[in-house]
């Protein structure tokens, strides 16, 4: 089943209805600290934000066509912190020159009775896992650098494995539609990254769970 590219975006802010513009990449771990490094130069804040979130995917599976994806999100370094429920559009497929993806994006901070909620809706829990890493900020862009990790057993966040060798690195920024000039601040940002990772507009249609 394909869906929307996997995002590791932690919960630090709610945001209604605005389009996301994204480019992803990965690095291995090795490199970690290359980037970080590379990154604290770059960026606005010298020393990053931490964050350690679980993520839970929820699908409603209608008579036809794909299911409707819903993705529940909270803090597991702040738990007293609400619930973040998102929404992730399918990508425009408008120009083709432009440099990142865009999509439109919801996100509404929740009670912590988002799950029991959802169900009650007719949606099912998909899948789940846990992302922790490191943001950094220029001007209105986010940077962030995580690591994925499966939940071998539902809802308990302490028993996971890493998903991978490498880390996730996503440069996105939230605005509203039709702010083309974001898209180029954002790829002249990421020339400024490489060769330690190239950062890409990802095809969505390649992406799977």
């Amino acid at each position: 089943m394909e869906a929307p590219p996997v995002t590791a975006m932690p919960v630090t802010g709610g945001t209604i209805n605005m389009m996301e513009y994204l480019l992803q990449g990965s690095v291995l771990d090795q490199a970690l600290e290359s980037l970080l490094h590379r990154l604290r130069g770059l960026c606005d804040n010298m020393e990053p934000e931490t964050f350690t979130d679980h993520e839970l995917v929820y699908l409603l599976k209608g008579q036809q066509g794909n299911p409707f994806i819903l993705r529940a999100r909270r803090s597991l370094s702040h738990p007293t912190s609400p619930w973040h429920l998102r929404y992730l559009g399918q990508p425009e497929v408008g120009d083709k020159s432009r440099h990142a993806l865009v999509r439109n994006c919801v996100d509404v901070a929740t009670s912590h009775s988002l799950p029991e909620f959802l169900n009650e809706m007719g949606f099912r829990m998909d899948h789940e896992f846990v992302a922790n890493g490191h943001i950094f900020r220029k001007g209105a862009m986010k940077v962030v650098v995580s690591k994925l990790s499966r939940v071998l057993v539902p809802g308990n966040t302490d028993n996971t494995e890493r998903l991978s060798l490498s880390y996730l690195v996503e440069l996105s920024v939230l605005a509203p539609a039709g702010q083309e000039n974001v898209s180029e601040d954002m790829r002249s940002f990421a020339e400024q990254l490489k060769p330690l990772i190239h950062l890409e507009k990802i095809d969505p249609s390649k992406q799977r769970h």
